[in-house]
């Protein structure tokens, strides 16, 4: 039966009436603060008060962290038959995708992101993702080594224990998903920390997975600031791994914090700043098509954005033009609970008013705003900002060598492809970069040439849950989605018998 799409008004009676939960969720139910405190938490879409959220800190980790190891030594998880394990993990991937309007709205309300992103890919990827790890419970095998006819060694996968999971804001429920999917069919326990400024569905996952099945303390989700609620976790001499994405900076202090206190093991996605290498003869409506998109889709809050252009200078005007004609034309900004919006609000004034400071430093540093640069919307009192194109940007540049975060693109001229290829490379990071090229000899060369964790061509952000996503260098180390991802989660033990 076919059902009419919600308007703008529609979706605004439902941010309405919401009441989103904001307390903590450990051991298998919604509990305060200890310290009793709490913050509100705003929607970036206009400054309007959400939700009080359990301000928690290093009490409400330990309790925590204390329930996910008492859950997994008594083994009410780790121990089920592999086929229990992907029935309810099979069955939370059903209450999620039944749950899409709610988790949409929140997600939406929560960060700022278009509605109609939040429907189709935040919430079903999710989704999707859960069910992906739940058809490895029951086929995943051990090894048998080779060896003498009176021995028998045996090489088993098992879990590693507890583990925190530390998330970023920009997409919530998709990395979420990408943390717990893994280490909980791996056999694990997990302490999820969301986000300060995108608590809310986590805490909806969390009632999901008990109405799923997932016994109590299985999965514990305690929100609150990075310095009260992250550190503490990722300081826990009782947690084995730490499986962080954020920023770089965070990201070493997660190290950092793994070496002060148990030696843990740390998994790190951190930040990018990821070029597009434009040869002269590439398809410029493709590649105008895929930047614009790569770049302004979730408000360039995306870790492997597609940042830097490195465009052929004799196309290199021709390219600005169409990328600024498909911001135009395909990617309008406005009201993330209007359905036909692409682009919505930052996630909040601070880092709306970054993402403007580096547009000021691209002026100052010479580069020409060929689009954008602006806020706008400002008398909604959320916090919006044009799609940007800062063209004559140089290598040497801040705007060209630090990540911003937003809905901006950097330009850069080369003349020659190994100038391009270094360029490319000049990079504390080596998250993602695409080559745009008709010669799949010049793409063959670049794309072994580049250092990143994925390069594509003649394409941008096409992923499937069957590959790895990680990136070199400062980026970080260890691999969110695809079988290998489970592997990060688990460590090797062998068992060995001799026979008389």
């Amino acid at each position: 039966m076919l059902t009419t799409p919600l308007t703008r008004s529609d979706w605004e009676a439902k941010a309405a009436a919401i009441e989103p939960e904001g307390r903590a969720f450990i051991d298998g139910r919604y509990v305060p603060a200890l310290s009793g405190k709490t913050f509100a938490k705003a929607s970036p879409i206009d400054g309007r008060m959400i939700a009080e959220v359990a301000d928690c800190g290093a009490d409400d980790i330990e309790a925590a962290v204390k329930a996910a190891r008492a859950a997994f030594e008594d083994g009410r998880w780790r121990l089920k038959p592999p086929a229990e394990k992907k029935r309810i993990l099979l069955r939370l991937a059903e209450l999620i995708r039944a749950d899409l309007e709610h988790l949409a709205l929140l997600e939406t309300l929560d960060v700022g992101k278009v509605i109609s992103n939040s429907l189709s890919v935040d919430v079903p990827f999710c989704a999707d993702c859960i069910q992906y790890y739940a058809e490895f419970a029951d086929k995943s095998f051990d090894e048998v080594a080779p060896t003498g006819p009176n021995d028998l060694a045996i090489v088993r996968r098992e879990p590693l224990g507890v583990i925190g999971a530390i998330v970023p804001w920009n997409y919530p429920l998709i990395i979420t998903a990408w943390k717990i999917g893994p280490a909980l069919v791996a056999g694990n326990s997990v302490v999820l920390k969301p986000a300060e400024q995108s608590p809310l569905s986590a805490l909806r996952l969390g009632e999901l997975a008990r109405q799923a099945g997932l016994p109590d303390g299985v999965l514990n989700v305690v929100p609150g600031f990075g310095e009260k609620a992250g550190k503490p976790l990722a300081l826990h001499p009782d947690v084995d791994m730490i499986s962080f994405t954020g920023s770089t900076e965070v990201g070493k202090l997660m190290l950092r914090y793994a070496g002060e206190s148990n030696m843990k093991r740390v998994a790190l996605e951190c930040g990018g700043k990821s070029p597009h290498v434009v040869l002269a003869d590439a398809d410029l409506d493709a590649a105008a098509s895929g930047i614009a998109w790569g770049i302004y889709y979730n408000q360039g809050e995306t870790c492997h954005a597609g940042s830097r252009v490195i465009a052929h200078a004799s196309i290199k005007d021709e390219l600005v033009r169409r990328i600024g004609e498909v911001a135009a034309t395909q990617i309008p900004l406005g009201h993330p609970l209007d359905p036909a919006a692409q682009m919505g609000a930052l996630v909040e004034k601070d880092h709306m008013e970054r993402v403007l400071s580096y547009i000021d430093i691209g002026r100052q540093e010479g580069a020409v705003v060929a689009r954008g640069g602006n806020r706008v919307m400002a008398e909604t009192g959320g916090y919006y900002v044009e799609a940007t194109i800062l063209d004559g940007v140089r290598p040497e540049h801040r705007v060209a060598r630090e990540e911003i975060f937003g809905p901006v693109v950097a330009v850069t001229a080369f003349t020659d492809e190994s100038e391009a290829l270094g360029m490319a490379n000049d990079s504390i990071y080596g998250l993602a970069a695409a080559v745009w090229t008709k010669d799949m000899n010049a793409a063959h060369r670049l794309t072994s040439g580049i250092r990143a964790g994925t390069v594509w061509v003649n394409c941008f952000d096409r992923s499937s849950l069957a590959t790895p996503f990680g990136g070199f260098r400062q980026s970080g180390f260890g691999r969110d989605r695809s079988p290998h991802a489970i592997e990060k989660y688990t460590d090797f033990k062998t068992v060995w018998t001799a026979y008389s």
